[in-house]
């Protein structure tokens, strides 16, 4: 909204400087943090007050968390709050792709405050059926996956392009919605398998957002795609100011879920925030990048599956208890090792993302 000030300046003024993304990407996300640190507090004593109880621990679940039980869940109202006002404040309003990410996060938090709130109302861990919850979200991703192609450009039009072999494009013709469909859906639960340690899942979603903004910038500028080799698509350098806005929501938020958490995001921030990684990829053309840079997402995901699976045919199991953290609570890992290791390989992932917008 304020790049519109930019219709108040000469070309040498300070209305001028809203005419750049990476300014109204760093008043993004000081703007997402400073709604962070005011409305946490309040916000978290409403939830407690309001929840009673807080969130329903599971029986079976690891024998620590029974000492959590009592704190209040829904603490993903923050960052959508935070990054939903910041990207309306500071990005371009006449950006479709700015639209389509806000409508899938929104879209996304809705169907995990729903969920939430069938916990915390019934005081039990089943929330909404898995089968409408699933539903909801293909139906999500189709109108995003239509929307993004409908501006991607024509030669970009249904195409899976490749991060090494930056040369070819796949042309995937019906298959481009189902297969959007999986980036989406996939990630929203991907990022909701791993939020289940505190300030497990924020961290990796601020690095694997932060790392997909800076690809959003990069494909959103000629010169930029000439020299890294990449595709080109318009608009998408508006994303960065998305990115840095949950960045700071995210941080904002992290300072209230570090251990001991006072506040779990709940479904409401895991699903908005894995749905936004994932359509920010639909729009970049960067899905396969998504699957390395949030590979510790995939890895949850996958964990759980080989899980089920196994447990179904042999009656056994792999892990000591699946998603793959709880597994290594099991093994004796302290929490916040586990936490910050996780971290750590998040970074190297990004980083490794990052690469490969330069190898030939």
């Amino acid at each position: 909204m304020l790049y519109w000030l930019t219709a108040l300046s000469d070309g040498g003024d300070l209305f001028n400087l809203f005419r750049y993304i990476t300014f109204r990407a760093g008043g993004a996300f000081l703007t997402a943090l400073l709604f962070g640190f005011l409305f946490g507090p309040p916000l978290i004593n409403v939830l407690r007050r309001k929840q009673g109880k807080g969130q329903p621990i599971r029986d079976d679940g690891p024998e620590g968390h029974l000492a959590k039980a009592g704190t209040p869940t829904m603490g993903g109202l923050l960052i959508v709050g935070a990054l939903v006002t910041a990207t309306l404040l500071w990005a371009r309003l006449d950006n479709p792709f700015v639209w389509l990410v806000l409508f899938v996060t929104l879209s996304f938090a809705l169907i995990g405050f729903a969920d939430d709130y069938a916990k915390v109302s019934k005081q039990n861990t089943a929330g909404v059926p898995g089968k409408l919850r699933l539903a909801l979200g293909i139906t999500i991703a189709v109108i995003a996956a239509i929307w993004a192609s409908a501006y991607h450009p024509v030669e970009l039009q249904n195409q899976l392009a490749l991060p090494v072999f930056k040369d070819t494009l796949i042309n995937l013709g019906l298959f481009y919605v189902p297969f959007s469909i999986c980036v989406i859906v996939g990630s929203a639960n991907a990022v909701n398998l791993t939020d289940g340690l505190d300030g497990l899942a924020i961290m990796p979603v601020m690095i694997a957002t932060s790392t997909l903004g800076v690809i959003a910038y990069a494909v959103g500028r000629v010169d930029f795609t000439e020299y890294l080799d990449v595709h080109y698509v318009p608009g998408t350098g508006e994303i960065l100011i998305f990115a840095a806005a949950l960045f700071g929501g995210g941080l904002g938020f992290l300072w209230y879920n570090a251990p001991p958490a006072a506040v779990f995001m709940g479904d409401t921030g895991s699903l908005a925030l894995g749905g936004a990684l994932g359509a920010i990829a639909v729009v970049t053309k960067h899905e396969l990048v998504l699957a390395i840079v949030g590979g510790l997402f995939v890895v949850e995901a996958l964990s759980v599956i080989i899980q089920v699976l196994y447990f179904k045919r042999t009656g056994k199991r792999v892990f000591l208890m699946a998603p793959i953290h709880h597994h290594y609570e099991k093994k004796g890992w302290a929490e916040p090792t586990i936490v910050i290791r996780f971290w750590i390989i998040s970074l190297i992932l990004a980083m490794i993302g990052l690469a490969t917008l330069k190898v030939r």
